[in-house]
C-alpha cells in the first residue's frame, strides 16, 4: 500500500470516528493543505492533521496549523494512528 493510500485510509477512519460522535466533517482530499479533516458540531469547529506510523508534524507545520485554527476560530488537533489501530490525539490549539 502506498503512503498516499495509507494516509487516505486513516483520514477516512478519522471521518468515521467523528461522524459516530455527531460531527459534520469532510476531508481535504489531495489538497496538500495543513488540514486533512474539517469538522463542525454545535457551532464549534475542529481542524485535524492526520498522521500514521512514524509521521511527525514539523514546527513550521505546527505554526501553520495554529494560524489556520485562529483564522477559523477552531480547535486544532493532530491525530497519530499507531500500529494496532490505536490513535493518539494531541491538541495543538484549544478552541473557543
Amino acid at each position: 500500500m502506498s503512503q498516499y493510500a495509507k494516509g487516505r485510509a486513516y483520514e477516512y477512519k478519522t471521518l468515521r470516528i467523528l461522524r459516530k460522535k455527531g460531527w459534520f466533517c469532510h476531508r481535504s482530499a489531495a489538497s496538500h493543505s495543513p488540514v486533512d479533516v474539517f469538522a463542525g458540531k454545535g457551532g464549534k469547529a475542529l481542524l485535524i492533521q492526520v498522521k500514521s506510523g512514524r509521521g511527525r508534524v514539523s514546527e513550521d507545520s505546527r505554526r501553520t496549523l495554529i494560524e489556520w485554527g485562529k483564522a477559523f476560530n477552531a480547535r486544532v488537533e493532530i491525530w497519530s494512528f499507531k500500529k494496532g489501530a490505536s490513535v493518539e490525539v494531541e491538541t495543538v490549539l484549544e478552541g473557543p
